[in-house]
């Protein structure tokens, strides 16, 4: 069967707090094409004492173009070990319900230790390859993703790659290098708007990828930022469409390369989270629409 073009996709950040029983109810309900569930709502079904055959019975076969995510990939030494073990579990995860491909993202994810490097400070945080010469960080980068996608592959998935703004490797640029240094057919793209926006690359950069590279889209909005760090927390407490991100001229840009995959929307804003999932629901999903098919 073809796959419907320009799915609109629920992400878990929507509506953060609710279960992913709610999740899955908000999408049917609304009229989503399917669900970005996140690990945490996923492991959260079944650790609550559900059986793995009530959480499919629950999902009965939506639409799960992906969730995520497998961080820090670059990890080496003892904690290379870690990473495996972490992949493998969340591949099993994704096989289980029938997810397509899983994300993956370069660190440290914790953007307090970028902070405290920016500053000198000694912090015990994961630091990742902060400070190392570039070259070394996308070396280790792709020894890891290698690795990981070869793992995947034997569960039929795809890896997609979310470039953080907050990171050392934090341009479209540096993950398509990254992509294909690895050398592997199931990795891919993700583009995130805020990401994108804040690590300072622009819509054109977007609008010359080849779409066959990509795989997702996160639409999000910020708060205005200048330079610097971008803490998320901050940037991303914003109601969609009131923000200072252009939407639109994004979308075209995604357009622009004859993507007509899946995308999902990003909401980080903690009026939203506290509000009627169902209202929240049906505003992303019509802006969604209007910006993706309208």
């Amino acid at each position: 069967m073809t796959e419907k073009k320009n799915r609109l996709i629920l992400h878990s950040s929507v509506a953060w707090h609710v279960p992913l029983i709610m999740d899955i109810d908000v999408a049917r309900a609304v009229g989503f094409d399917g669900i970005d569930p996140s690990t945490r709502k996923l492991r959260g079904f079944l650790d609550a004492g559900f059986t793995e055959q009530e959480l499919l019975a629950r999902l009965d076969g939506i639409d799960i173009p992906g969730f995520g995510a497998v961080f820090d990939i670059e990890r080496g030494g003892a904690s290379e070990a870690d990473l495996m073990m972490e992949a493998e579990s969340t591949f099993r995860l994704a096989h289980l319900v029938g997810a397509k491909g899983i994300q993956v993202m370069t660190g440290p994810v914790d953007v307090r230790a970028v902070v405290a490097h920016a500053k000198g400070e000694h912090t015990d945080l994961y630091k990742g390859m902060l400070g190392f010469p570039r070259q070394e960080q996308i070396a280790a980068t792709v020894k890891n993703l290698s690795r990981i996608a070869d793992l995947a592959a034997q569960f039929d998935l795809l890896l997609y790659l979310e470039p953080m703004s907050w990171t050392p490797l934090n341009k479209i640029a540096d993950n398509v290098e990254i992509i294909e240094r690895s050398g592997r057919d199931n990795i891919r793209l993700i583009v995130d708007y805020w990401h994108c926006f804040t690590a300072g690359d622009t819509p054109d950069v977007v609008a010359r990828l080849s779409k066959d590279l990509l795989y997702g889209v996160h639409i999000s909005d910020s708060r205005p930022f200048a330079a610097g760090i971008p803490i998320e927390d901050d940037l991303r407490d914003i109601e969609m469409g009131s923000g200072v991100i252009d939407l639109k001229l994004w979308t075209d840009a995604v357009k622009a390369t004859g993507y007509d995959g899946w995308w999902g929307c990003e909401s980080f804003s903690r009026k939203w989270h506290q509000e009627n999932a169902y209202e929240i629901g049906r505003e992303v999903h019509r802006q969604m629409k209007q910006l993706v098919q309208g």
